[in-house]
């Protein structure tokens, strides 16, 4: 079966999320991104050039998640795919384009964070109980006997 792949765009948070809804109720994530750019000198050192801007939107749980994790300054990457679209200003036609994340957080190699492996919806002693356990220990089967029968060709 084929790996299936999305774009991806990395950079940082240029200004503070916002969050707004589309007439059918679903959470829209609207920020500008800002993309840092460098080029290669003869000698092997690089120069940083001047950063480009672009706008990055993200819908449904993406854009609550990316709303209540993100702010301004923070360094991210997306997956997900560029959109163009046109519109009127003015009477002239504007092209314009945007990065549609499909999914969207910290970028881990830019960012230091802890994360909480709590399992979600589970009760307080439930939750003691699996931090207990060893990520390598399996579980206990029990044989009643016979031994379960093999699947044949």
């Amino acid at each position: 079966m084929a790996i299936h792949t999305q774009q991806s765009f990395s950079g940082f948070i240029a200004s503070q999320p916002q969050l707004t809804y589309t007439e059918n109720g679903d959470a829209r994530l609207f920020v500008k991104v800002g993309k840092e750019h460098f080029r290669q000198e003869q000698d092997g050192s690089f120069t940083e050039l001047e950063p480009t801007f672009h706008n990055l939107v993200a819908f449904k749980a993406a854009a609550e998640q990316g709303h209540a994790r993100l702010s301004k300054g923070d360094r991210f990457i997306a997956e997900g795919f560029v959109r163009e679209y046109t519109y009127e200003r003015d009477g002239q036609t504007i092209k314009g384009e945007e990065f549609t994340a499909r999914r969207i957080d910290h970028d881990m190699a830019r960012t230091r964070y802890e994360v909480d492996r709590t399992p979600r919806g589970k009760t307080a002693e439930r939750e003691a109980v699996s931090r207990d356990a060893s990520a390598f220990d399996l579980p206990t089967q029990s044989r009643s006997g016979a031994a379960s029968p093999g699947m044949g060709i």
